[in-house]
């Protein structure tokens, strides 16, 4: 298993990456967000050792953003106590959280604690929203019991957008975080998302699902 630690203290990453590495785990190192980030995208990455306090970004933002991009379970460390920063980086993403310092058996036994509540439910993931079964391990999308045939980028498109429903994305956003790209052009998104409706509305000039936000971007219907 890929684990990813993110802290600035090099003594804790040192000491944490040695005995993830004892117990079996590839481990990747960030001293930083960006660094995180760049690991993020140029590996698969199964599990995330997140640290509040970093030098070019909040942690808590950092873990929003990567909610956001991936479903990787994140385990928040960090030096403050307040239940207050422990409920907000609950709310921000994090599975679990644990204050400084640490014993790093607990924080091993927290890693193995959350991957099998992760992997318990990771065989037959789907999301149900109105009308529509997304099943992302099988990857496959049912509208009223009928399967509709989405071409990979359709999928990651409805993918995104149901998981977050009544969320407005920009065209931008969605460019990005499906392309894992800088958007060049978004009129691709615009075609894409009239394709997508064909495929799953019955009237995609009256969409019930995927909505238009007009000079904005699309959001999935909540209601």
């Amino acid at each position: 298993m890929n684990v990813l630690i993110v802290d600035d203290e090099k003594l804790i990453v040192k000491g944490l990456k040695h005995s993830l590495e004892q117990q079996g785990y590839n481990v990747f190192t960030a001293f930083n967000g960006a660094e995180a980030m760049e690991l993020l995208e140029k590996n698969t990455i199964d599990f995330i050792i997140l640290d509040l306090m970093l030098p070019d970004t909040d942690g808590m933002l950092l873990c929003k953003r990567i909610r956001q991009e991936y479903d990787i379970p994140i385990l928040m460390l960090t030096a403050k106590t307040g239940d207050y920063d422990k409920i907000l980086g609950f709310e921000f993403g994090a599975d679990d959280y644990m204050t400084k310092p640490f014993n790093t058996l607990e924080v091993i036994a927290r890693i193995k604690a959350i991957m099998r509540r992760t992997e318990s439910i990771a065989s037959d993931r789907s999301i149900t929203q109105e009308d529509i079964v997304i099943n992302q391990s099988q990857r496959r999308v049912f509208i009223k019991g009928r399967e509709a045939n989405l071409t990979a980028k359709e999928f990651d498109m409805l993918n995104l957008l149901a998981r977050n429903p009544g969320r407005v994305f920009t065209r931008e956003d969605i460019y990005n975080l499906v392309w894992k790209e800088e958007a060049y052009d978004v009129r691709t998104i615009d075609v894409h998302i009239r394709n997508l409706r064909d495929k799953i509305e019955e009237d995609s000039k009256h969409p019930e699902y995927i909505m238009t936000k007009w000079g904005v971007g699309y959001y999935f219907n909540k209601n």
